[in-house]
């Protein structure tokens, strides 16, 4: 598809701007897109044909002397076909379609100025059927009689690097800054190793799609091919019809399911959001929100024309090539176990396609950080979506944007933004080496070596954590303004006293992408190492919610965020407080608790200290190992004494 000329010169700007990621990355890039020729005839032809070839020139226009491509799969969004030995093509025409070639192993597609891969025509005879706020998809007319898509050689091998990115999710240009300053400046801070692809899990934006370009703009600058997911803050909401539903993202992105290969790999991007969701998704018990019409919603579920689109593009794909599976709502969540919204309706179906098969689930949406081992299980799945264990792994890759850029400023003057589960904003790092693959999590502005923090669940904390939770969940209009405690008033956690300890004291350690392979000790002292236990080990359970299965260390942070008092004399009203959202504004007011807290985890691990322990100062060694056998080890110091100390300055002596 075309591009106005203003997008041209946004090009030309970012080619400058983004050599020094482009030569980081150590990958050729190469800006062309596909050759469209056009129909001769006003009326669709019954057919659209083309030659997927060797680009040798790099001007993405197939010339007599450049050889076809045999055996790359191309597809109209439901019919899947491989090329011939010329690397020609041919596939019935649909209205509404998105014309793609499926990336093989050893080639890559062209990208645009932006790093998008230019692997698609994206086609809409009647185009949009109202005016949308985004602009949706301008009228096509007649299907293109041919599209030629350009290959080049990949220095890409069977090992490569991936980052997985969860909901991203800027509903300002201000948020687009803190993506900036935060997850591409990680991703740039790699060094040499560089990035060959970086996945967006949805959640790309926040309802505003005009946001999207000056992102990607940003994006780019890491030098790797940007791979979009279509989520549910991604779409139309002016749409009336899930079919039209994505119209603006085709036009500013391209389409919202889609494959590629690197290596052993196979890419499977799709669009499991459906909006508005009407009465197909009210088939199954729990989804009667999708029947109003005052109120559209959206469901999560992979529609019939993808499944069946996957079904034809897996018949053509050997089985022990990995699969990838990237959508936006997730599978299956820990976060929401009983959810029929937030978890998508036909996963035992998907389950079914990819039965025999090596695969991966990756996702977003919940800004949780959920490392979900294949046999594990949670209560409410099996209720909500028909699964009762996992067949293979799932990876909820949290978010970049964390609890949706909350939270006090860190020292790089970012949004602290803890997740749900009391994790960092980050990225997942996902190393793979044929069709096996490696899973680390890299902590937005963190030392990349960090995988966990450490706190104490103290009694007192438990009394403050408890009394906070009350009031924010009382009424608005008759409680206190004023929160009953701030994060003044919580004791130091590292000094428990005797009667702490009989209490009650564990020793709590957050492993972000912890899984149920991985180990925690605890080692107090000259002592013996102690196991940790997972307090959620996923064998079917339900979620233990509460202070005393939270993250003590994230929620001290989101209970209690000074960032809602900010407040100036002179400048704008919008500057007071601070906003998230579409706009919301928060204060300016006392410190206020976050709207999204560490009230339960799957990836907590923790060990009730010895009621018997000596008064004085303890060190701890805390050891981590993941399920491929890496170590990490923290330090941390604590004291036992017999009675609390005074806290304040002991003015008494001076009076």
């Amino acid at each position: 598809m075309t591009r106005g000329p203003g997008c041209r010169m946004a090009g030309r700007v970012l080619i400058a701007s983004g050599l020094l990621g482009w030569a980081l990355a150590g990958q050729a890039q190469w800006l062309a897109q596909p050759e469209v020729i056009a129909a001769a005839s006003q009326e669709d032809p019954a057919e659209v044909t083309g030659v997927v070839f060797h680009d040798r020139s790099s001007d993405g226009r197939y010339q007599a002397d450049e050889p076809g491509v045999e055996g790359v799969l191309v597809s109209n969004g439901l019919d899947v076909v491989a090329t011939d030995s010329d690397g020609r093509y041919r596939l019935p025409v649909r209205p509404d379609m998105n014309l793609t070639v499926v990336q093989p192993s050893g080639w890559q597609v062209p990208v645009d100025a932006r790093q998008v891969p230019q692997f698609f025509h994206v086609h809409k005879r009647d185009g949009s059927p109202a005016r949308f706020r985004y602009g949706g998809l301008p009228a096509a007319g007649p299907a293109p009689a041919e599209v030629n898509f350009p290959l080049r050689p990949s220095d890409v091998g069977d090992a490569f690097r991936c980052a997985a990115i969860g909901d991203t999710q800027p509903y300002s240009h201000m948020e687009v800054s803190y993506v900036r300053d935060s997850t591409v400046t990680d991703l740039l801070a790699t060094g040499d190793d560089g990035w060959d692809c970086l996945i967006y899990l949805g959640d790309v934006v926040g309802d505003d799609l005009g946001l999207l370009d000056r992102l990607l703009e940003v994006g780019a600058v890491v030098g790797a091919p940007q791979w979009l997911v279509h989520g549910n803050h991604d779409y139309d909401f002016d749409a009336t019809d899930d079919a039209d539903s994505a119209d603006s993202w085709r036009r500013i992105f391209g389409p919202e399911y889609y494959a590629f290969e690197m290596g052993q790999v196979l890419f499977v991007v799709l669009d499991n959001v459906i909006y508005p969701c009407g009465a197909e998704d009210m088939q199954q018990p729990g989804r009667e929100f999708c029947g109003d019409p005052e109120r559209p919603r959206y469901n999560g579920r992979i529609s019939d024309q993808q499944m069946q689109w996957l079904a034809n593009l897996l018949a053509h794909v050997p089985e022990d090539r990995l699969v990838v599976i990237s959508t936006h709502i997730p599978m299956v969540s820990f976060t929401d176990p009983s959810s029929a919204q937030h978890q998508t309706d036909n996963t035992s179906e998907l389950y079914a396609l990819l039965a025999g098969r090596p695969a991966l689930s990756l996702s977003g949406h919940t800004h949780t950080l959920e490392n979900h081992s294949p046999g594990q299980s949670f209560d409410g799945w099996e209720a909500a979506v028909g699964v009762e264990t996992l067949p293979f792994r799932h990876i909820v890759a949290g978010a970049s944007s964390g609890s949706w850029w909350q939270g006090d400023f860190d020292i790089d003057g970012i949004p602290m933004s803890l997740q749900r589960l009391g994790a960092p904003k980050g990225v997942v790092d996902l190393r793979f080496d044929g069709a096996d693959y490696r899973e680390r999590y890299l902590a937005a502005r963190l030392d990349p070596r960090r995988v966990q923090w450490l706190g104490f669940n103290t009694p007192r904390y438990r009394h403050w954590y408890t009394r906070i939770l009350e009031w924010s969940l009382s009424d608005r209009d008759t409680r206190d303004p004023i929160p009953p405690y701030s994060i003044n008033d919580l004791p130091d956690t590292r000094l428990p006293t005797r009667d702490d300890l009989t209490e009650g004291v564990w020793l709590t350690a957050n492993v972000w992408i912890g899984s149920a392979e991985t180990r925690v000790t605890a080692t107090i002292g000259d002592g013996e190492p102690m196991a940790m236990t997972r307090t959620q080990p996923g064998e079917g359970e339900a979620v233990r919610m509460g202070a005393e299965w939270s993250d003590p260390f994230a929620a001290q942070r989101q209970l209690s965020v000074a960032r809602y008092a900010y407040q100036s004399r002179s400048g704008e009203e919008r500057n007071q407080g601070f906003e998230v959202f579409r706009g919301s504004r928060f204060g300016p007011a006392a410190p206020q608790p976050m709207r999204a807290l560490a009230d339960r985890n799957m990836h907590l691990w923790r060990l009730r200290l010895p009621e018997d322990l000596p008064f004085g100062v303890h060190r701890v060694r805390v050891e981590t190992t993941d399920r491929f056998g890496e170590r990490s080890v923290e330090f941390t110091t604590f004291e036992v004494r017999e009675e609390r100390p005074p806290w304040r300055w002991r003015q008494e002596l001076w009076d």
